[in-house]
């Protein structure tokens, strides 16, 4: 048996086992990416798609998804790729590229407005080591390296990817241990954290998508803006002020649909509270 040491989980794999989030095996005593490189979808987007809006906006950016997550958003809006049955099926017949692949690509899109490439629709942290060869590329190449992520890694893995990281989208999902144990299968604690980390070495933004009857109070709001505003840099200046919030709209789909669209008014009510302890608050899905 052999441990993975990328998140919380700490998955236990024997030989050809696959971890729980579909997209790491053991392989002679080595966890590794099930595929190294299997694609499942690449699109040149508007960076404010990210979403980024305050990250080289008006620019565009090469997004890059793989296969796999290791939480379990019963909302997933990417499904077909992260943790259902469809995105098993999908995985065994992705065709591998190489990273140089995907910086000859975001080079070749620099005539169209592309700055780099972002990794995201499924987890990308899940496949951190093709992230990291494939940004080690980009940066040679004066391209920037966007992550799209839950933010449900350890230090270390994070670690091996802020040299070549120059922003991020986090989710942060909710601001209770219930919501996301309960509903996301995940740890808020290790979220924060990744969060913390990642502020003090490149430009980050949050997301938080309101779902009705789990995290849509306005005293949640409160205490995760208060949070974030608390954060700081690398020499311990305040800074979480600045860091852009976005704020998200939920629409029924997946295994949750026992609930309505959140009410739009709920979400400026939510950003207005947000914005008593952040500068930069913008509403999505609106």
């Amino acid at each position: 048996m052999a441990v993975c040491s990328v998140c919380f989980r700490h998955c236990s794999l024997k030989e050809g086992g696959i971890g729980f989030c579909g997209a790491r095996t053991q392989r002679a005593g080595k966890i590794e990416p099930l595929v190294y490189g299997g694609i499942s979808s690449a699109a040149l987007d508007p960076i404010e798609k990210k979403p980024l809006a305050r990250f080289y906006p008006g620019r565009k950016i090469l997004s890059v998804g793989f296969f796999g997550c290791n939480l379990r958003c019963p909302f997933c809006q990417n499904y077909e790729i992260s943790w259902s049955e469809e995105a098993g099926r999908l995985r065994k017949n992705a065709e591998p590229v190489s990273p140089e692949a995907i910086a000859d690509m975001a080079e070749q899109l620099i005539p169209r407005g592309n700055i780099g490439a972002a990794f995201t629709y499924n987890e990308p942290l899940v496949s951190y080591e093709f992230v990291r060869d494939t940004a080690k590329l980009l940066h040679e190449r004066r391209l920037k390296t966007v992550l799209v992520t839950n933010g449900t890694a350890e230090q270390d893995v994070l670690a091996e990817l802020l040299p070549y990281t120059d922003a991020m989208n986090i989710d942060l999902k909710g601001f209770t241990d219930r919501y996301y144990e309960s509903v996301l299968g995940g740890n808020l604690r290790q979220v924060m954290d990744f969060i913390r980390t990642a502020v003090r070495h490149c430009h980050v933004e949050l997301t938080t998508l309101i779902v009705p009857g789990e995290n849509d109070t306005e005293e949640e709001m409160r205490e995760l803006s208060r949070w974030v505003a608390g954060l700081t840099d690398a020499q311990g200046n305040r800074i979480g002020s600045e860091i852009p919030l976005h704020i998200s709209r939920f629409f029924p789909r997946f295994h949750m649909n026992d609930r309505p669209a959140t009410d739009v008014r709920l979400i400026y009510r939510l950003a207005d509270t947000a914005s008593e302890n952040l500068k930069y608050v913008y509403t999505g899905n609106c």
